[in-house]
């Protein structure tokens, strides 16, 4: 069965994002800003990078290569069309992460914002030992309830969702990481206001 996410519009997945009862394209906007100017990295991975947002945040003195991993070319194809200023940094990348692990590259940053929910810790933490990076910077939802897709006008565009979201607890996901030698560095709240928020968790590889 097809990975929904290689239906779902991104008109609709940005459009809802940004709705101001939900905010999460802004918030994760700011995020990914804090993401690519924290760390002393000079190649970097945006996991399920979607259309680009907060792709106009990398700094092509500081960053050689950037790749942009998604499953659904659509999204990608848009992200080439936004993105032209970054032609010879970014390098877009096809790849379904559930089945498609071995074909990445290493680097030195992996940023996974709103991605390990839809591959789980397992494949999550087998991306992590295949690309080996030295940082790790990753944004969690935390829910209020048992609704991870916030109400809005475009919801019934992520009902197929429910079939391969996982819920993840933060400390169970630093738990794992330690397990593969990566140390939590900090850990930054960013509040949503319909109650949810989104949890940043950096982490560093310790040997």
């Amino acid at each position: 069965m097809e990975n929904p996410w290689k239906s779902i519009k991104l008109s609709d997945y940005e459009n809802h994002m940004k709705l101001g009862t939900v905010m999460q394209l802004q918030t994760l906007n700011c995020m990914m800003k804090n993401q690519l100017n924290t760390f002393p990295a000079h190649s970097a991975m945006i996991l399920g990078v979607a259309g680009g947002n907060g792709l106009e945040h990398i700094c092509t003195k500081q960053y050689r290569t950037v790749y942009a991993v998604d499953l659904n070319p659509a999204y990608l194809q848009e992200v080439q069309k936004r993105f032209t200023n970054l032609s010879g940094c970014l390098e877009c990348l096809c790849l379904d992460l559930t089945t498609e692990t071995a074909k990445l590259p290493s680097c030195s940053l992996v940023i996974a914002n709103l991605l390990i929910e839809y591959i789980g810790y397992a494949c999550f933490r087998d991306v992590i030992m295949q690309v080996k990076p030295n940082y790790i910077s990753c944004g969690i939802q935390v829910n209020t309830d048992d609704e991870f897709v916030s109400d809005s006008p475009y919801l019934h565009s992520f009902d197929e969702l429910n079939r391969v979201h996982h819920q993840i607890d933060h400390h169970e996901l630093r738990q794992i990481l330690s397990k593969i030698s990566y140390q939590c560095l900090s850990e930054k709240e960013y509040p949503l206001p319909n109650g949810k928020k989104l949890v940043q968790m950096d982490f560093l590889r310790i040997r």
